[in-house]
Parts: C-alpha cells; structure tokens; sequence
C-alpha cells in the first residue's frame, strides 16, 4: 500500500469509529485502551529523531562526509561507492554544507563546468539547515517539505550525528500509520 492508501484506511477507520461510539455504544462504555494497564498496547507516536537514528544504524555505518576543499569528482566518487545521494560537507570537523547528486547536475553539468577542477564549496547548498536529535519525525518533515529539502543532518553539540533522507521519514511515517490503523481495528473488534 501506498502512504495514501493507509491514510485513506486510517480516516475511514477512523470515521468508522466515530459512528460506532455516537451511534451503537454509549460513550462510556468504549475506550481505547491505556497505556498504564496491563494488556495495553504501544500507543502511536511519532518517534523522535534520536529513535530513527538508532533503528538506521543497526543497519548503516555512519555518515559519510566530504571535506569543502574535495573536488565534485571525489564527491561523486564516494557518493556512487557508498550508494548515498548527498554528503555532508566539513571544514575543520563542523557541517558547513551539503553536496547532492542534484547539485552536480544542476550547478556543475548545466554550467558546463568540470567536476575535476570544481571545488565542492563552490556548489554545495550552505548555509545548512539541521535538527538535532530530540526532534519529532514529524517536525523533520515539516521542516523538509516547506524547505524542499531531500537530506537533513542531525547536529548535536556542534557534531554531526546522522543524516536522515526523505525516505527514511517517510519509511517511519508509513509504518505509523500502519500501526495506528492496526490498533484502530483492534479497537473495532474490542480486543
């Protein structure tokens, strides 16, 4: 199923509810259950930054950074080896830009300038606009869809700690909006 398509279940679920509590159950005999009793489940919530970063390096190592003064030649170099389609860019250990594969097409290729000669600071997007790791997923999109960005890195105390991808965002919210129209089934059934 598409992000849509589980939206759309989630709000007929929803709705369905809805109708069942005003019409078939009085209101205070129905509730969904609470995380402070025994056999509740999870309740739905957005994680936050620090949680996705943690599930993403169980499988990934790392960021991977070029420094400013790498041509866009080795940018892309490193960004085809690792099958990443942005870096971070470094000058003396902070995050002072980012690099993209769109970068390179738009600011170097369009130009008809040469990736051998130009210097990665010369087209990376600066000045950076991160979050830090006690950020909601769902403020990272917000963030993400009114700035048209595609890569977010995560800066904590001056130090990059990850980097998170549209993708991944929306991987997560995905998988929340299936796990709320799980429980909102359940709910349905009474269990």
């Amino acid at each position: 199923m598409t992000f849509f398509q589980h939206l759309q279940a989630a709000f007929r679920i929803v709705f369905a509810v809805s109708v069942y509590d005003s019409v078939k159950a009085p209101r205070w005999s129905v509730a969904l259950p609470n995380k402070n009793t025994k056999n509740s489940k999870r309740e739905p919530s957005m994680k936050t930054v620090a949680e996705l970063l943690k599930l993403k390096g169980s499988q990934h190592q790392g960021v991977h950074t070029i420094a400013h003064d790498h041509t866009v030649f080795e940018a892309l170099i490193l960004m085809a080896s690792k099958n990443v389609g942005a870096l971070p860019v470094l000058e003396n250990g902070q995050v002072v830009g980012i690099i993209s594969e769109r970068d390179y097409a738009r600011k170097v290729i369009l130009h008809g300038l040469s990736s051998v000669t130009t210097k990665v600071h010369e087209i990376m997007n600066a000045p950076v606009i991160s979050v830090d790791s006690r950020q909601s997923v769902e403020t990272c999109m917000s963030i993400m869809t009114d700035k048209h960005l595609r890569h977010l890195p995560v800066v904590e105390d001056g130090q990059l700690i990850g980097l998170l991808s549209i993708g991944d965002l929306v991987k997560e919210a995905i998988a929340e909006q299936a796990d709320l129209i799980r429980q909102l089934e359940q709910y349905i059934r009474g269990e």
